[in-house]
């Protein structure tokens, strides 16, 4: 698989999501943020989940009290971000004229690719580890976690994998287990410490959990309710998330 720059993607082709960024800025808050983007508030967190992931340091930080509920602030980064989308929109401008009038436009919107999966953590390539017809990619994520990828190596070569390639880690929620942060991890899986920050629980079937890592990125998981009512699990408990190499799906600018 192979991906635009993964926040430049967000920046260009969904605006609305740099309107929230400067709505957080002017307000304080993301209830009136979201409002003002014309964004649910569930849609206004996602977008900042998924943004701050993708950026080498959040951008948007939460803040206690804020105006309106749900306070929040631009980080450095985050104000830098929206400095380089003021140039970039001048920049875009004259490149959309161009390709219009060459008929590229078609073209250039088939090569843009997004993806179903919740989570996306950018990382480092660390180590290659060959295995058979099978590579082991390992990755630094932001903070120093450290998760692994395996692929083929017909993949580690089409997607030109080497020590220092950024890429994306695609990982599909229904992928993650939960375990509590005593019990033990099955050999081989990545495992990694988030905190539960936010349980959306549904009567028909299991609860989705929003995880935030040390990094500050965060993750959307599933658990069944009856399993965290079982280990007193709840907004603000540390739990273990695990998941195989298999399970992990690489992008690279293309």
């Amino acid at each position: 698989m192979s991906l635009p720059t993964p926040l430049s993607q967000h920046i260009v082709r969904r605006p609305q999501r740099i309107a929230l960024l400067q709505h957080i800025d002017e307000q304080g808050s993301i209830t009136r943020a979201a409002k003002a983007a014309g964004m649910s508030y569930k849609a206004a967190w996602d977008a900042i989940d998924e943004l701050n992931n993708l950026a080498a340091r959040p951008l948007v930080e939460r803040s206690a009290g804020g105006r309106g509920g749900g306070g929040a602030q631009l980080s450095d980064e985050g104000r830098r971000v929206l400095r380089l989308y003021q140039r970039l929109q001048i920049l875009q401008a004259q490149v959309l004229e161009e390709a219009e009038d060459s008929g590229d436009l078609d073209l250039i919107g088939r090569l843009m690719l997004r993806t179903s999966a919740r989570n996306q953590l950018h990382g480092q390539v660390t180590a290659i580890h060959p295995q058979g017809r099978n590579d082991t990619i390992e990755l630094t994520l932001p903070g120093d976690l450290r998760i692994q990828a395996q692929i083929t190596r017909d993949s580690t070569q089409r997607l030109e994998l080497q020590i220092g390639t950024t890429v994306v880690a695609l990982i599909k929620a229904g992928w993650l287990q939960l375990a509590t942060r005593d019990a033990a991890v099955t050999h081989g899986s990545n495992c990694l410490e988030a905190r539960i920050d936010e349980v959306q629980e549904d009567p028909h079937g299991a609860s989705e959990l929003r995880l935030s890592l040390g990094s500050g990125q965060t993750l959307c998981a599933f658990a069944e309710q009856d399993w965290l009512n079982t280990h007193s699990l709840g907004v603000g408990s540390f739990v273990q998330v695990t998941f195989l190499p298999t399970y992990v799906l690489l992008g690279t600018p293309a």
